[in-house]
């Protein structure tokens, strides 16, 4: 059998498409300002404003880094030394790191083979006297069960930080958006992501002091910030008084720069049309892999009336059943023309970092986390960890999009006809 491989697209052509809105505009506008704002306010205000507005919420709270939003979530929870918070097992180590950098311990829950999110009745089981907190993570752009978490929070008296850096506006069977039905909703801005300021982060909600803390603590501890404000400079004449005191605690400076903001403004105002391309690359592969029936692919299980805002498209490699290798599979995608596709992360127990943690102590003073909950007991996301496929959704144009459909559908047909299997 002779195959051709598919051209490569032109990257010249590629790069730089999601940034045609009003990014320049904007950052123009910024540095011409010499970094002063304007009467309407600065960008990190307006982009926090606008933020919360679509979301419904009364406060949103820039920050530097999607790992930051979540350090300050957690920091406003009063989460510290002796305390546990429960995160899923299969997630990006910051999320772990999150909970280090409070001096507390991670304690994993394990996931739901068909979903892929964190198991509730898993989380029910791991919670102690120690557990201060639980935090979700909406992966790849699918929302958890997010009615049954709040159930086991109020009853337990835990707060809840959602962290949606890969789902931007996903529902559940409610109609209930991602980020707004915990204390505190958190999303990545990492130029990966359905927008993006190159490297940002954003939090939201309802909870005034929530809000009030979470900005203190990304601001360096000024006090004059508020629940609404990141000015530091409200009164000169105080402010620059030398018996004036500026800072209330010890904290960080996980402030968004403003040109960064420029960009996350722009950003939102496409965030439509972001979500509609990759939601529609999504649904064309799982519509591919559910009219294939080989099995070589599985899809990830979307409750009923959830929608799915598709950061990537994943799903199970199921090839080892016929002697296909994850790595062959991803090769043999690429050759007719498709993206390379992404692992997962290793589960959060298994990384060096939280192994070697485990075994000497937390040395942001924290005790060594106990084995009776969190390590190796996550045996679904162990399994499932590594055999998740997840495929790009961030095409630039309808060709793009349909050089990704062909090319999953000449690679399924490939090991069809190699196998003789019958579809």
């Amino acid at each position: 059998m002779i195959i051709k491989a598919t051209k490569k697209k032109n990257m010249k052509n590629y790069k730089g498409w999601k940034f045609k809105g009003n990014e320049l505009k904007y950052i123009k506008k910024t540095l011409s300002s010499d970094f002063r704002a304007d009467s309407s306010g600065t960008m990190n205000e307006k982009l926090e404003i606008k933020f919360a507005k679509i979301h419904n919420q009364r406060y949103a709270v820039t920050a530097n880094s999607g790992t930051s939003t979540l350090h300050m979530a957690l920091n406003a929870f009063g989460v510290g030394h002796g305390d546990e918070v429960i995160i899923p097992a299969l997630t990006v180590a910051m999320c772990g790191y999150a909970v280090w950098q409070c001096g507390a311990t991670p304690v994993y829950a394990d996931i739901d083979k068909d979903t892929l999110l964190i198991d509730t009745k898993d989380v029910e089981r791991k919670i102690t006297k120690k557990t201060k907190a639980i935090m979700v993570v909406h992966l790849y752009g699918l929302m958890c069960n997010m009615e049954e978490i709040m159930k086991i929070a109020k009853k337990n008296s835990l707060f809840v930080l959602e962290d949606c850096a890969q789902c931007f506006f996903a529902k559940d069977n409610r109609g209930k958006v991602a980020g707004t039905i915990g204390d505190v909703g958190s999303w990545s801005f990492e130029n990966s992501k359905h927008i993006t300021t190159g490297d940002g982060g954003i939090v939201s909600t309802n909870n005034a002091i929530l809000a009030k803390k979470m900005r203190e603590f990304s601001c360096a501890g000024f006090r004059n910030v508020t629940a609404s404000s990141g000015k530091v400079r409200i009164d000169r004449n105080k402010f620059q008084d030398p018996n004036w005191k500026r800072h209330n605690i010890l904290a960080y400076n996980y402030r968004l720069p403003e040109v960064a903001a420029a960009v996350g403004l722009a950003q939102l105002e496409r965030l439509n049309f972001f979500l509609k391309k990759r939601i529609v690359m999504g649904e064309k592969f799982r519509k591919i892999i559910s009219q294939n029936k080989t099995g070589i692919l599985i899809n990830q299980l979307i409750p009923r009336n959830f929608i799915h805002s598709y950061y990537t498209f994943p799903c199970k490699f199921n090839g080892k059943k016929y002697g296909i290798s994850w790595q062959e599979f991803r090769k043999k995608f690429i050759f007719f023309g498709g993206d390379g596709i992404y692992a997962a992360w290793q589960t959060v127990n298994n990384e060096p970092a939280f192994q070697n943690a485990q075994k000497k102590g937390l040395y942001s003073g924290s005790m060594k986390i106990s084995n009776s909950y969190g390590w190796g007991d996550v045996k679904n996301a162990e399994s499932v960890q590594k055999i998740i496929m997840q495929f790009t959704t961030n095409q630039k144009n309808l060709k793009e999009i349909k050089r990704q459909e062909k090319a999953l559908k000449n690679v399924l047909n490939y090991y069809q006809k190699k196998l003789n299997l019958k579809n």
